[in-house]
């Protein structure tokens, strides 16, 4: 399974970063490609500068070794090497108009020192940060999401919706990072469910993404702007970064276990805001977003 994760990922990736020098039409992607000392490696994918997009990446790594003593603690378990791989995105858009979307398709084995497998499990999602609400982009973004899943099962929709509202939640601003989608994690073989069950739909969560998102892209990329709609994504960008440093497992395990620095830390903006005390003005296109931000909604 390790190796046919890895080989879709790597297939994936490709597809993906193809598709976005198209749409953006200026910049291409910088590729390095990196080991880790302690074992695997990855190839990661950076766009800057672009005539869409302002910073992106579109990250593959599969990684191995034994698992460091705090992943050990977090995972209740002694003495336990791991494998993990999988698909990191981000894409922070030039126009303030464009959302922000974030994506990440994974798989993981925990061995014990003869080598066995001892769990193993897929997790992943995708979700969607605007700057300006268009509806009728979250209810697109949400079809596609529930699209996929309901090819699956009829409640796997409602579920990991459910799971991304709940993890992409700002705890100390009492706000979510943006209008959701999917998260699901610990998806493992079960009576019901064996793994290739499991792969089947990730793949299919992954394979919907440009779908996904593109539609939204073209649809807005070339609307017009103002200075201070561009200084109010930039302060949301801020709470993006906050996320990003405080709260995500993604970027703590990434730190954990000895990562390439540039690419965990790949989904932070280049350009951020944080002013003191900042308040949208009442009745204006900045607050409707922070009231749907306060709880979050059913946009299907």
């Amino acid at each position: 399974m390790k190796d046919k994760f890895h080989t879709y990922i790597k297939t994936l990736q490709n597809t993906i970063t193809a598709k976005l020098e198209k749409v953006d039409g200026k910049a291409k992607f910088r590729e390095d490609v990196w080991e880790r000392p302690e074992g695997g490696g990855g190839r990661s994918r950076v766009i800057e500068n672009g005539a869409v997009f302002e910073k992106g990446g579109v990250n593959i790594s599969a990684v191995h070794g034994e698992l460091p003593q705090s992943m050990q603690t977090y995972f209740g378990v002694e003495d336990a090497d791991f494998f993990a791989c999988g698909l990191s995105l981000v894409l922070h858009p030039k126009s303030p108009m464009v959302p922000t979307v974030h994506a990440n398709w994974r798989y993981f084995e925990m061995y014990d020192k003869r080598g066995n497998i001892v769990d193993q499990w897929f997790g992943g999602g995708q979700d969607l940060t605007p700057y300006y609400l268009f509806e009728e982009d979250a209810v697109h973004f949400h079809s596609v999401c529930k699209a996929a899943c309901d090819k699956h099962h009829p409640e796997f929709y409602t579920l990991y919706k459910k799971r991304c509202d709940d993890y992409f939640w700002n705890e100390h601003r009492n706000e979510a990072r943006g209008i959701g989608g999917l998260f699901f994690d610990y998806c493992k073989a079960t009576d019901d469910t064996n793994l290739d069950d499991w792969y089947n739909f990730v793949s299919e969560v992954g394979n919907s993404f440009l779908n996904s998102y593109i539609p939204i892209v073209l649809k807005r990329e070339n609307m017009h702007y103002t200075a201070n709609q561009r200084d109010w994504q930039e302060i949301r960008r801020g709470r993006y970064v906050e996320f990003n440093l405080v709260h995500d497992k993604g970027t703590l395990f990434g730190l954990k276990t000895n990562g390439r620095i540039e690419s965990v830390l790949m989904s932070l903006p280049p350009f951020v805001q944080w002013r003191y005390d900042h308040q949208a003005q009442a009745g204006s296109e900045e607050e409707r977003l922070l009231e749907v931000l306060k709880t979050p909604k059913e946009w299907i």
